[in-house]
């Protein structure tokens, strides 16, 4: 098969050689973002005079039928035309004639995949943040049920001091806020048109890339055609940002799944969000958030891959730059993916109150209180710490917790301590006290959950 570019050409590549160059494989994600930018392309030629109505009206024709092809699956792509776009040229030509060749005025390969992935980033990322929001709502839903439910909290995996579980829930829905506002904020480097750019310097054509871009949605278009043609920073801010979105949510899986094991049974996932096993039939097993946690390299790995493809071309386009794609494609479908498995699975969580209740009344979590109640009264912070320190070791050894400690016992630490320190000691008051801002005092979550709302 001749190619379209093949009039230079006196010999033709073998077909494993075509088969390696090709990107057809994967870029054919790009069919509807091709011919919309055709479209607005041709449109724009007309407008400006360079192609006649009869030719523009011709191809535009042509372009509708492919595009309804297209939305209903029925386009056969082949390796031989390489990429999308000559795919879709030839497709367009076999159907409408010679006149389909015109559609290629004023522009180049190189400013029209790069308009493509523009295109389909700017609707990919209002998606990952709609589905963001989505799952922020049930986070919050979620927290709305467990304001006055304690749990314990934990540094270094150990028991630390015991919290609202809304506290700890929402820690999240704050993470996902800076994600979503990440995402937001990389739409302005999105939001710029390449197309006219040429393949680097430009085009002798009169076009109005200013007209392309309002047609096409674009706030801007690129300023320098070499930059157009070349640049793939908005590609890497992505895959950055659903980096680090796949991090809260590997960290988020991570406690689903300790959460889950019989050794802590604070939650119970849905059996639609869980697996067995093929040998032991008791098993219940996390596999979602297992597989979100997995999936977390790969995304990663996309970003590193880009990042050293990029590192090292002279402008402007170079065929390594081929590689942009498949890792962008990848991280959208995860995403995504992940986006809505974990909104599900957190929704129909069971949270097991009363298997917290026991935890947090069987730790030494609360000795911080004996600790700051020492200080109150005049004590030095750290001969309190030492004191209460002291009162841990003593109840280690007899098998008891502070609230299990008579007063006498305490007393022969410090005479400062009196009836009152149980009250003090007990979970609920450890938590009701930590009001300071953005804490996990009752009222500061109430009142994180309206700020929360305020942000939706």
């Amino acid at each position: 098969m001749t190619k379209l570019w093949g009039g230079r050409f006196q010999k033709s590549a073998e077909n494993w050689v075509d088969e390696f160059g090709a990107s057809i494989g994967f870029d054919q994600q790009l069919v509807m973002e091709d011919i919309e930018g055709s479209i607005a392309h041709v449109t724009m030629l007309g407008a400006q005079g360079i192609l006649d109505s009869k030719d523009v009206e011709q191809i535009l024709g042509g372009l509708a039928e492919l595009k309804h092809s297209a939305e209903a699956g029925e386009l056969e792509f082949s390796v031989a035309n390489e990429d999308i776009h000559l795919n879709l040229e030839k497709m367009l030509t076999d159907k409408i004639g010679p006149v389909g060749g015109k559609l290629h005025t004023g522009r180049s390969r190189n400013d029209q995949v790069a308009t493509d992935m523009h295109l389909f980033l700017k609707k990919r990322v209002a998606e990952v943040v709609d589905l963001i929001e989505t799952f922020q709502k049930t986070i919050l839903k979620k927290a709305e049920q467990h304001v006055e439910t304690i749990a314990p909290g934990y540094t270094h995996l150990q028991r630390a001091q015991p919290i609202s579980f809304a506290h700890h829930l929402m820690a999240y829905f704050w993470m996902l806020e800076r994600d979503k506002e990440r995402f937001n904020e990389s739409m302005k480097r999105i939001d710029i048109l390449p197309l006219g750019a040429g393949a680097m310097a430009g085009t002798t054509f009169p076009i109005d890339r200013e007209k392309s871009a309002e047609l096409l949605g674009f706030s801007a278009v690129y300023a320098n055609s070499m930059d157009a043609v070349s640049d793939r920073d908005f590609i890497v801010e992505f895959l950055s940002n659903a980096s680090l979105l796949m991090t809260h949510l590997s960290r988020f899986a991570e406690e689903i799944i300790i959460w889950s094991t019989d050794e802590f049974k604070f939650i119970e996932l849905d059996d639609a969000f869980s697996t067995g096993s093929s040998i032991m039939p008791q098993k219940k097993n996390p596999d979602m958030a297992e597989l979100i946690r997995g999936k977390t390299g790969r995304v990663y790995g996309n970003l590193m891959g880009l990042l050293t493809v990029l590192k090292g071309t002279p402008l402007t386009y170079n065929k390594d730059m081929q590689e942009d794609k498949e890792g962008m494609f990848d991280s959208v479908h995860t995403i995504l993916g992940a986006l809505k498995i974990f909104e599900g699975m957190v929704r129909t969580m069971t949270v097991k109150t009363e298997k917290l209740h026991q935890a947090v009344h069987s730790d030494f979590s609360n000795a911080t209180e004996l600790a700051d109640y020492l200080a109150t009264k005049g004590m030095p912070f750290r001969e309190a710490h030492e004191v209460t320190g002291k009162l841990v070791f003593t109840c280690i050894q007899r098998g008891i917790f502070l609230l299990d400690l008579p007063l006498e016992d305490m007393q022969s630490e410090s005479k400062l301590i009196e009836q009152d320190v149980y009250d003090v000691l007990s979970p609920e008051a450890a938590v009701r006290r930590r009001n300071s801002l953005g804490g996990t005092g009752f009222d500061q979550v109430r009142l994180q959950l309206e700020k929360a709302k305020a942000c939706l």
